[in-house]
């Protein structure tokens, strides 16, 4: 997809951070953009925002952890538009890292609930309408590196719920191409440096009914900013990755047709190559220890 101008966008997790600024950026490219996302208070002031700046902005509450949910934001977009033409499976969540031992039921349910059946529920929610439309389209979703690539030991449950979410879109993009439809699905992997987005803070969300059944570990959260303070005291100097520049790369991204989009992208081969040796030689691939 070459040109946005005039294309429906829809975008979850889209009141803030990495999603907000996708936004700004399909907007400065012509876009309109629908934001979706359970924040209802953010994502107001988001919409209010963005449009200052001129062009079609909505914001539609959603919570994709429930397919009813999804299915009237689906609802409300074809109502308005008649159409969507990309789709960006962008909302997270995440939990404390610990051991897989000391997690709970409830962390596993509600970050797989948001992460991966989230993901599920946009797709049955857009897909089938827009193979119905029979126009070039695209589904990006947002997955990470930690779990789509290779896992930090001690975020066993947000990496558990990328890796599954890389092998769903590696799916559903095989199935598109496969059947010669004009859809194609595509993995965006945030990266070039940390990124300061609420995913540092996403228990703010966090529904009551999925509580954590027991304490957090000691020293087990942290804030953007903590974690910077951390990594200074210690010696440190990690690069922040600017949001802005990393939407106008995922969008070069999708005008190129890759289907993986991330910056540094060649370094993965090493990863990869590397995990898949102590694969086949029968060892485990990631560095034993909480924070291999």
């Amino acid at each position: 997809m070459q040109n946005f101008k005039d294309k429906v966008v829809v975008i979850t997790g889209g009141a803030s951070g990495i999603g907000k600024s996708l936004a700004r950026a399909f907007l400065a490219a012509g876009a309109k953009v629908v934001l979706a996302d359970v924040e209802r208070g953010a994502l107001e002031t988001t919409r209010d925002e963005l449009a200052l700046a001129g062009g079609t902005v909505r914001a539609i509450v959603t919570d994709v952890s429930k397919s009813d949910s999804v299915l009237a934001l689906a609802d409300a977009v074809f109502e308005e538009f008649g159409s969507c033409h990309v789709l960006c499976n962008n909302a997270g969540v995440s939990v404390t890292n610990t051991n897989v031992w000391d997690t709970t039921p409830n962390d596993w349910q509600w970050v797989l609930g948001v992460n991966l059946r989230g993901v599920a529920h946009g797709i049955q929610a857009f897909v089938p309408r827009m193979l119905e439309s029979d126009e070039e389209g695209v589904i990006m979703n947002t997955s990470s590196g930690d779990g789509g690539i290779s896992p930090l030991a001690d975020q066993s449950v947000y990496a558990s719920s990328k890796a599954g979410l890389s092998i769903m879109t590696e799916c559903l993009n095989a199935q598109l191409v496969g059947q010669s439809t004009k859809l194609r699905a595509c993995i965006f992997y945030p990266s070039g440096g940390i990124l300061p987005t609420g995913i540092w803070t996403t228990k703010r969300n966090r529904p009551d009914e999925l509580a954590r059944e027991k304490p957090v570990p000691e020293g087990g959260e942290m804030t953007f900013d903590e974690f910077m303070s951390g990594m200074k005291e210690i010696g440190v100097d990690l690069p922040v990755q600017d949001l802005h520049e990393l939407a106008e790369f995922a969008l070069e991204g999708l005008r190129k047709r890759d289907f993986v989009i991330m910056i540094g992208r060649e370094a993965m081969e090493d990863t990869l190559v590397e995990r898949a040796r102590k694969l086949a030689r029968g060892e485990c691939p990631i560095e034993h220890g909480l924070h291999g």
